[in-house]
């Protein structure tokens, strides 16, 4: 019995042994998972009992200086499908059928979510960003079968450029994320995403969303808006020009600025080619295209397709640098000028070429120049002239300037990617370095660095920092920040400013940039050529970059501008390719800024007249008037009265022009307007008037050279009333690569 007592207290005790040191381990674990575990099993069933959904923030809106919307965000909604709550094929089959109509999904995109719909998740989106009527269409056809548990929608956004690729190297574009991928989208990024909110809802044991009681919602707080600077019509008079100057020339690009001289604002800013916001992987260029087609190999061609992608992404004026040619020596005539080492009155006799140590420098015309002033110098853009007043200036007071004018820095302008200037430090300038530098070869600029640096000389002297946002502004529309004019330092006194500005406009008048002529504008501006060394193939003729500067008005500049052509198809200084942009944009940015034309006595013999209101009048009367008037007459019909005319009252109609009178109701009588491009002004007046036409000639019409006609302001081919006003513009061929 003792035994029995002793084997039992013994097993007791080991029982409870064991008892306790379970009941210990249990506690060790239940301390470790609430004290070590204790955040990461919060998280796990939070999971479980709670949906927290991400609520898109709006991005920002960008607009124009005039308000004009550029770049914008919108609702839309993810569709997804929850494969769980799907128990049976014929449910399986409604859903599938039903959201591949409405998403218009092809075979293979319906076999995908026939397969999606048979996952072991909840969550499968089956598509991105669809439209709100779309969106609507799906929760019908979901509330009508009851299928609440399977389909649902997710609220997020999407950019739209409303004017396509307008402006692109500018605006960027945003990534499937809404994150800005480049352009100003990229740069401001933060300022225009926002931030994002949530809904936290409840969810029920299997999952299911709890009603809308349960819910928590945290809203989104929109992005930030931003105001350019760019106008739009300036903006699409440049885009326009350089299109037109790509395709005509089968250009490599083609680039252009135009700034407020006094501010530092850009007005305008374009490389192309150019792409699609809205579609940016899309290549655009039909030369490229073409290229691309003539590449047989897949994976060659892959790669060229991508190259072509990504340069149509670059913004070459900001991004890029070049050699800037002859329009440089604007600024070497700054830096003499005020230095002193030269004076109007200097003169140099030009030969075709000037020997510098071991090199003989040419001239571009190699017969040479004979005897010049500076201002013809810089008219004729003459190689040995600057030369000698590099030699003149010495090094220390060339890299002075070279510095002063904001070349050896970037600009700071609130674009991504500037590049930085290449060129020679002070050290390393010998007499041949120095020689070379003096008529804009030897360093390379960006576009931005050279126009940044034409405002200076425009402006009075200062250098002003390059801007393109002038406001940034919150959700609510109040103003977050507003950029101020920024000088950096003065380079050049009002005087040297003065002496350059009329220079330039002689070059213009007189000299290699007749094509930037405007009439009432005073348009002063420098052609520009640069041999890019060492990129021509051996047999191939040299590559070019040719280019033109402008100012207006130049007596009391309120833009600079400058024009780019990268290895254009023919030999062609920027005079004749560049300039006639650069005019073109002048004169719609002097009306957009509402800056009147002043015109000399020989413009206004040229200038258009306002057509007088002739309906209701009689014939003789119209007759009389339009005598009167100095302009022509055709009568159409056989009454006494005018019931009608073309063109319309008010309309501007060249001096000694035609109006057409009607006197018998019924349509007026169309003609189809013939192509002027290529015939000089006689044979346009002649083209035009053989089809009872008007032209206006605009552009090179006071100019020695033979001039031909390259721009008309209504295609060829299109059908007009007889009478109406075409716009023709003109300029010459003629033009040296300087």
């Amino acid at each position: 019995m003792a035994d029995f007592r002793k084997g039992m207290l013994k097993r007791i005790l080991i029982l409870a042994v064991a008892v306790t040191f379970l009941f210990c381990a249990d506690g060790a674990r239940v301390l470790y998972l609430q004290t070590v575990k204790n955040d990461e099993l919060a998280a796990k069933a939070e999971s479980q009992q709670l949906s927290d959904t991400e609520v898109t923030a709006m991005r920002g809106t960008i607009y124009d200086s005039e308000g004009n919307v550029l770049a914008q965000s919108a609702t839309v909604w993810n569709i997804f499908i929850d494969p769980s709550n799907i128990d049976d094929e014929a449910k399986r089959e409604l859903v599938v059928n039903g959201l591949s109509g409405y998403l218009e999904f092809n075979a293979k995109e319906t076999k995908e979510l026939y397969n999606n719909s048979k996952k072991d998740t909840k969550y499968v989106v089956v598509a991105k960003k669809v439209e709100n009527d779309i969106k609507e269409k799906i929760s019908e056809f979901s509330a009508k079968n009851k299928l609440g548990n399977i389909i649902g929608t997710e609220q997020t956004t999407r950019r739209y450029y409303p004017y396509d690729s307008f402006a692109s190297s500018v605006l960027g574009f945003t990534g499937g994320d809404n994150q800005g991928l480049s352009g100003l989208e990229a740069y401001y990024n933060d300022e225009l995403s926002g931030t994002n909110g949530r809904i936290i809802t409840v969810k029920d044991a299997r999952s299911n969303k709890l009603p809308t009681d349960y819910e928590t919602s945290i809203d989104a707080i929109d992005g930030n808006s931003l105001v350019l600077t760019i106008n739009q019509t300036i903006q699409y008079y440049l885009e326009k020009g350089l299109r037109q100057t790509l395709n005509d020339y089968q250009c490599k690009g083609t680039y252009g600025i135009v700034m407020d001289c006094n501010t530092g604002a850009i007005l305008a800013m374009s490389s192309m080619p150019d792409y699609d916001c809205n579609d940016p992987y899309k290549i655009t260029y039909k030369k490229t295209k073409k290229q691309l087609k003539q590449i047989t190999n897949k994976k060659e061609r892959a790669t060229k397709e991508s190259e072509a992608i990504q340069n149509q992404w670059r913004n070459f004026t900001v991004s890029d640098t070049y050699v800037p040619g002859s329009v440089f020596k604007t600024f070497m005539a700054s830096a003499a000028l005020e230095e002193g080492v030269v004076d109007l009155d200097t003169t140099y006799t030009c030969t075709g070429g000037i020997q510098v140590d071991t090199y003989y420098m040419k001239c571009h015309y190699h017969a040479g120049h004979g005897t010049q002033t500076l201002t013809q110098g810089l008219e004729n853009s003459c190689n040995p002239f600057f030369i000698t007043i590099g030699q003149k200036l010495g090094v220390h007071n060339y890299f002075k300037y070279f510095d002063a004018f904001g070349f050896t820095q970037k600009t700071g302008i609130d674009l991504p990617g500037e590049a930085m200037s290449q060129y020679y430090p002070e050290n390393q300038y010998g007499i041949v370095e120095l020689s070379s530098a003096s008529f804009g070869q030897t360093n390379s600029l960006t576009p931005l660095q050279v126009c940044t640096g034409i405002c200076a000389i425009a402006n009075g002297g200062t250098l002003v920092k390059p801007y393109i946002v002038s406001e940034i502004k919150d959700a609510n529309g109040n103003t977050v920040k507003k950029t101020q004019k920024t000088e950096v330092r003065r380079v050049i006194s009002e005087e040297t400013s003065e002496k350059v500005r009329t220079m330039m406009r002689s070059v213009v008048d007189n000299g290699t940039g007749k094509n930037g002529y405007v009439a009432g504008y005073r348009v002063g501006g420098k052609t520009g050529t640069s041999t890019k060394l060492g990129e021509s193939k051996e047999g191939e003729k040299d590559k070019y970059i040719v280019s033109f500067a402008a100012i207006a008005p130049s007596d009391k500049p309120e833009i600079a501008a400058l024009i780019l052509c990268d290895e254009p198809n023919v030999d062609l200084g920027g005079g004749a390719i560049c300039a006639p942009i650069a005019a073109q944009v002048t004169e719609q940015a002097m009306q957009v800024l509402g800056i009147e034309p002043k015109y000399d006595e020989e413009e206004a013999k040229d200038l258009s007249i306002s057509t007088p209101s002739l309906i209701g009048a009689s014939v003789d009367g119209a007759r009389s008037t339009l005598t009167n008037s100095n302009l022509k007459y055709k009568i159409s019909g056989d009454g006494d009265t005018v019931v009608a005319q073309s063109p319309s009252a008010g309309s501007e109609i060249p001096t000694g022009g035609t109006v057409v009178l009607y006197t018998e109701k019924g349509k007026k009588k169309k003609v189809k307007v013939p192509d002027f491009t290529g015939l000089s002004i006689s044979e346009a007046n002649s083209a035009a008037a053989s089809k009872d036409l008007n032209i206006k000639i605009s552009g090179n019409n006071l100019t020695s050279e033979a001039v031909v006609a390259y721009a008309q302001s209504v295609e060829s081919g299109n059908e007009v009333d007889i009478g109406t006003v075409i716009t023709v513009s003109f300029k010459s061929t003629n033009s040296v690569l300087d």
